[in-house]
């Protein structure tokens, strides 16, 4: 039953309201790991693939449109770097928002999470307007950074879905970074419910826009942040209706000591989506310029298949990698309670549960797509397009995602660290996979390989990652092995 405390001063009503406060997430030490593993990792991942779905969906419509088809395709991969990069920004303030009020609940640190919820709203709001701004002025050099040149009727698709798609930045990060720190709140499923609502929104209008009233990339775009701006509009009733954390006007303002520590528990996430901008803009530049050069996609009429191409594989890991994400980051509240409890035991169970959780979903994905890659494709509009789309399609599946087991793994591991609030181990780990070996595989590899080069980077540098990864999860297991007397606080001050 809840209890409502209506005299704020009252000093008894106010340290009933504290104690009410402190314990209303305490069943997070109490009840089984494994229970708590669903309840809060399944919201989350529905959540993720909600988020993945706007523009995957978008995709889906436009390439079984005739009159849009692979060049419709093509664009929309050269902006979908950009909607991560707003996707980037949301989540290292959300995720690392959660990570520091559930670390902060559970330590008894009230009114640090209640300031630490306030600043990410106000920092959230202000990132996602500048942005928008950058958008909107620097369309041009941005698209042609990202390779929309391919050719002039993809640059063109592209300019007119990115200048809707801008206008709806502001609320797509809003709604983005607020869904973790719902659910840290202990909300998941309201969490879940804010973006299912958006992407239902999107499926709706994306064929009434896109086919009947032929918006073309226009019409997707809209779909889309109408989608966005009702998930924003959820989130802010919620915040008006917390549970364990209580927002008042102190809570919100600029705390420079707080932003020190949600930015570095919120890296590994930041740098888990901005990876995928730096590797995406490396892959369409490289598949421009090896594509140049291959005799099939040196034609004008084939140019733009890799990018579009490799565009919709990315998709489909996006979707299992949205699973792995959400498998984790649904633990985070989970994980930094109990931290801040030293209820380390319960810690280690989690872990081992989620990396075989992990390894499952990785091991189910890698035999579906290496099975059924003609009958995926054909979801894209497989059947408008050349034989070359499709016989290019099915190799890029097959080898692009032969070892997405190891990529679900390494991204469990790489947001588990981050829940424990070892910062500096986790985004070590990310800099290694995103940056490092994602972008740098992308360069090297095509040297030697043409096109097929861009296939080969995904599980090799899988592997690589999953060969460090062990060692520093061996390292942590141990810690969390040892007695409660000898452990390091992990809450941050």
């Amino acid at each position: 039953m809840r209890i409502r405390y209506k005299d704020a001063g009252c000093s008894f009503c106010a340290r009933m309201k504290e104690e009410y406060m402190d314990n209303v997430n305490s069943f997070l030490t109490e009840q089984p790991v494994g229970a708590l593993m669903r309840k809060y990792s399944l919201p989350c991942i529905i959540s993720l693939l909600v988020g993945a779905l706007y523009n995957i969906v978008d995709q889906i419509f436009i390439a079984n449109a005739d009159y849009l088809g692979s060049y419709g395709n093509a664009a929309n991969t050269v902006v979908f770097p950009l909607t991560i990069i707003a996707l980037a920004i949301a989540t290292m303030l959300g995720d690392g928002t959660c990570a520091l009020v559930s670390l902060s609940l559970g330590a008894g640190k009230q009114k640090r999470a209640n300031d630490a919820v306030g600043l990410s709203v106000i920092v959230t709001t202000l990132a996602g307007i500048v942005l928008m701004a950058v958008y909107l002025i620097f369309a041009s050099p941005i698209l042609t950074a990202m390779g929309a040149g391919v050719n002039d009727t993809t640059f063109a698709l592209a300019k007119q879905y990115f200048f809707w798609i801008a206008l709806g930045i502001p609320f797509y990060m809003f709604g983005q970074a607020m869904n973790p720190i719902i659910r840290s709140d202990g909300s998941p499923r309201f969490a879940m419910g804010t973006l299912l609502a958006g992407a239902i929104i999107n499926i709706i209008l994306d064929p009434i826009l896109i086919y009947p009233m032929h918006m073309g990339m226009a019409g997707a775009a809209i779909a889309t942040i109408l989608g966005q701006i009702a998930a924003a509009l959820m989130a802010v009733w919620y915040l008006a209706h917390m549970k364990a954390v209580h927002l008042s006007k102190e809570a919100f303002g600029i705390r420079l000591n707080l932003m020190r520590h949600i930015i570095p528990l919120g890296m590994t996430s930041f740098l888990s989506q901005v990876s995928m901008v730096f590797s995406m803009i490396a892959v369409n530049n490289m598949a421009r310029h090896y594509g140049a050069l291959d005799p099939v996609f040196s034609q004008a009429q084939y140019a733009q298949i890799p990018t579009a191409v490799i565009g919709i594989v990315m998709k489909f890991f996006q979707i299992i990698i949205s699973i792995s994400i959400g498998l984790s980051a649904g633990c985070i509240p989970v994980v930094g309670y109990n931290m801040g409890a030293r209820r380390t035991d319960r810690v280690r169970e989690l872990l081992h549960k989620l990396l075989i959780a992990e390894a499952f979903v990785g091991l189910v994905a890698c035999v579906i797509f290496e099975l059924f890659p003609h009958q995926l494709i054909g979801i894209f509009g497989a059947a408008h397009e050349s034989q070359y789309y499709t016989d290019f399609a099915v190799r890029c599946i097959r080898i692009f995602l032969s070892m997405v087991i190891l990529s679900c793994v390494n991204k469990g591991t790489f947001i588990f660290l981050q829940a424990l609030g070892k910062a500096v181990e986790s985004t070590a780990l990310s800099l290694i996979r995103e940056i490092v070996l994602g972008v740098g595989l992308v360069l090297l590899l095509p040297v030697f390989m043409g096109l097929d080069g861009l296939l080969w980077f995904m599980p090799v540098a899988d592997i690589i990652t999953f060969i460090v990864s062990l060692i520093v999860l061996r390292r942590t297991g141990k810690e969390l092995a040892r007695p409660a007397s000898a452990k390091k606080e992990y809450v941050t001050a």
